[in-house]
């Protein structure tokens, strides 16, 4: 059975997409990461989950709510201090990979995705009341928000770039990525506890699993359903060779003799959507230096109980352009696919932010109509 090591050993580092609290009180977290998980990832999707689909948090949440903090306020606190927690946990992960890995992301408001300026200042803010070397701010990849990727890495803030699914929105956000750290370099950090150029981290969230999800219904209304399940990661492995290719770039090189790292690149998106398909295809089939896939607990269990550890993700590079190429002449664009993707991910995380902030605002009136 692979170990997550073998995948470290062959430049990838697996990060879990999950938070709650009884995954931290029960020492399980400190049990995944002594078994090689290097990170971990959070979005409002699986706070919700977390908050409003248990009881774990419900007396904290009557807590807050008697000391008068608003809904928005009480989730943030409860956030804040599971992101605290696991970042603690993964300190010594931080520490030992001298700032490659150990990393937890906290997603900015998803309602400020078409806002720059407030998405910095909230990344910002959020990063300085966290208060952790190894915290990173999720922010977004929409046009709008690019700005905000900018300024907050110019401040030293680690940055996660999520919902990326298109080779053109992956370039500008390494171009995005650029401009922050040339900024850094020349100002130094601009927030307390801000890294300096060499020491400052960034990946960039390239989702994978929706874009077969989208391609396969595509396919299937032309008639063409065994091109199906292919896509996403023929699409992965043009983003990887993306990935190469701009951080062999002069600006880049510029960048890299004042000691700063390369954005990584992140799987994310990574569980199977169509049963049908292997529940590890978007971790065996994406494999290579300088990656990291960030992977649902249910996934994580498959790959440790018959994944497969070899690079992958350089493999077939003319067969996944010939595929996409392929698509096109059905009618199927893979960038206008990913722009509506991205507009539709901007809506699915704003709301199960929608229905969290309901779901406390419920236990609050609960925890109310008990007092006397």
């Amino acid at each position: 059975m692979p170990q997550l090591t073998d995948l470290l050993a062959l430049g990838q580092s697996i990060w879990l997409d999950f938070i709650r609290r009884s995954l931290l009180d029960s020492g399980e977290m400190a049990a995944l990461v002594a078994r090689g998980v290097r990170g971990m990832t959070s979005n409002p999707a699986i706070f919700e989950k977390a908050i409003a689909g248990s009881k774990e948090y419900d007396s904290e949440i009557a807590a807050l709510a008697a000391r008068g903090l608003s809904d928005r306020e009480i989730y943030e606190t409860l956030a804040v201090e599971d992101i605290r927690r696991a970042a603690d946990e993964l300190l010594p992960v931080y520490r030992d990979s001298e700032g490659q890995d150990g990393y937890v992301s906290l997603e900015v408001d998803p309602f400020l995705a078409r806002d720059a300026a407030a998405t910095a200042a909230e990344a910002k803010r959020l990063y300085e009341r966290v208060g952790r070397p190894n915290l990173m701010i999720k922010i977004p990849a929409t046009v709008e928000s690019l700005p905000a990727v900018t300024e907050s890495l110019a401040a030293g803030v680690n940055v996660n770039v999520t919902l990326i699914f298109g080779l053109n929105n992956y370039r500008e956000v390494v171009q995005a990525f650029f401009a922050g750290l040339e900024r850094l370099a020349a100002s130094g950090p601009g927030v307390r506890g801000g890294h300096p150029v060499e020491r400052v981290a960034s990946v960039a969230s390239f989702f994978v699993s929706r874009i077969d999800t989208a391609v396969d219904r595509e396919l299937d209304t032309r008639g063409a359903s065994e091109l199906a399940g292919k896509a996403a990661v023929a699409w992965g492995r043009l983003a990887y060779a993306e990935f190469r290719d701009l951080f062999a770039l002069p600006r880049w090189r510029e960048l890299e003799a004042l000691g700063a790292r390369r954005q990584r690149l992140l799987w994310a998106s990574t569980s199977t959507k169509n049963p049908a398909y292997p529940p590890t295809r978007y971790v065996d089939e994406l494999i290579g230096p300088e990656t990291v896939n960030t992977v649902p607990p249910e996934t994580l269990t498959a790959f440790l109980a018959g994944g497969r550890a070899e690079v992958t993700v350089t493999r077939d590079l003319e067969g996944a352009r010939a595929h996409i190429e392929r698509l096109a002449r059905l009618g199927i664009e893979l960038e206008a696919v990913a722009a509506r993707l991205q507009e539709e991910g901007v809506v699915l995380f704003e709301q199960p932010f929608r229905k969290l902030l309901a779901a406390i605002a419920e236990k609050r009136r609960g925890e109310e109509q008990k007092r006397p």
